[in-house]
Formats: structure tokens, C-alpha cells, sequence
């Protein structure tokens, strides 16, 4: 039987409930019985390779968020009947521009192309996106970056390349989670064939 698989990007600036949202839709798909991965933001681990990360970002922390997300994204999609990514490949573009933005610094025209390339190829690849829209009100999560003009800068790149690459996401408020979190469990269920999932039940 020919498996599928269900990708779930979510987009987004910083400390807009991205994670909180993740792992809830996470347990609930675990409930139902769905295999489910989740492919967790890779900025900590860019940084801990030794790459610049936020408003220092560069063309090679971006590339390598990029083609780490890929490769996660890629084997994941060898077990797993739902992967869940905080952060697909077009954030890491979005967070690059905001990065440059701000710094007041530029990369040569073939480098930009190169990863709008990558991004605008791979943005096809996810069956549902998702993009936080930012609350100020809302306080930064703890150890999170404080840079406010940076924070609104990337929620606007990543919108704005959302909609360049005519992604149509559905939009996460700081209002709407509930409502949302039911919305995308059944279009999940309704994409997933029901004897993939019985089959896991008869192996477990």
C-alpha cells in the first residue's frame, strides 16, 4: 500500500504560539491513532554549530536551516503519517531578509536568488501551511530574542513571501487556537487514508 503523508508547516516571528499550537495538534493526532513527527525550530542548533543566528543571520545559517529542514522533513516521511514543522523552509528566508533589514546589510543578487529558488520549489511540499499573525500584547517568551523591530520585521518577510509564492496559510491569532486546532485535525483525517491507520492498529 502506497503510504501518505500529511505535512504541516507553521510560519511565523517569534513568541506567537507557534510550539504551544504544535504540540497540542500533536497529542491529539497521537490520540487518534496517527503517527506523528515533529521537526522542531533549528536556529538553536544552527547557533550551536557555530552559525550567526536572528539579525546576524547570513546567507550560510540560512542555506543550512534550509537544507537541515529538508533532510529532517525527508526522513520523517519515512515513518511518520503527519510531520509537524515549526518553521518550514520559507521561514528561514524570511527571517534571513528581516535579518538584513535591520543590520543594513545586503548579499550579492545570485546568493537572494539561490534560496528564494530553494524556498519558492520546496513551499509546495506542504500540504497545509499555517502563519501566526503577531500580538503585541502578548509578553516574549523567556530566553527569547527582545529586539522588537527585528520580531515585526520577520512576521512581515514571512507574510509577505507567503504571499509572493501564493501560499494562501491559514491564519494562527492569539484568538482563534481552539477553533483552528479542530479545523486542521479533520482536514488531516479527511487527506489519510482509514486502512493506513488500521493498519497501524493491527502492527501495535
Amino acid at each position: 500500500m502506497t503510504r501518505t503523508v500529511v505535512k504541516i508547516g507553521l510560519a511565523g516571528t517569534h513568541s506567537t504560539g507557534k510550539s504551544t499550537f504544535l504540540e497540542r495538534l500533536k497529542s491529539r493526532l497521537s490520540d487518534g491513532g496517527y503517527k506523528t513527527g515533529q521537526i522542531e525550530d533549528l536556529a538553536a542548533r544552527a547557533r550551536a554549530r557555530g552559525f550567526p543566528i536572528l539579525t546576524q543571520h547570513t546567507f550560510e545559517s540560512t542555506l543550512w536551516i534550509m537544507a537541515e529542514g529538508m533532510r529532517l522533513e525527508a526522513e520523517a516521511s519515512l515513518n511518520e503519517d503527519v510531520i509537524l514543522i515549526d518553521r518550514p523552509v520559507f521561514d528561514a528566508l524570511g527571517y534571513l531578509q528581516a535579518a538584513l533589514q535591520i543590520s543594513g546589510r545586503s548579499l550579492p543578487p545570485r546568493r537572494v536568488e539561490e534560496l528564494q529558488t530553494i524556498a519558492a520549489a520546496h513551499a509546495g511540499d506542504y500540504d497545509i501551511i499555517l502563519l501566526t499573525e503577531l500580538d503585541p500584547s502578548i509578553p516574549l517568551g523567556e530566553g527569547r530574542d527582545e529586539n522588537q523591530a527585528f520580531r515585526i520585521a520577520a512576521g512581515e518577510h514571512i507574510a509577505a513571501i507567503a504571499d509572493r509564492f501564493g501560499l494562501q496559510p491559514l491564519r494562527l491569532t492569539s484568538g482563534n487556537a481552539d477553533e483552528l486546532l479542530k479545523t486542521v485535525y479533520d482536514m488531516i483525517i479527511k487527506s489519510l487514508p482509514q486502512a493506513q491507520i488500521s493498519c497501524h492498529c493491527c502492527t501495535e
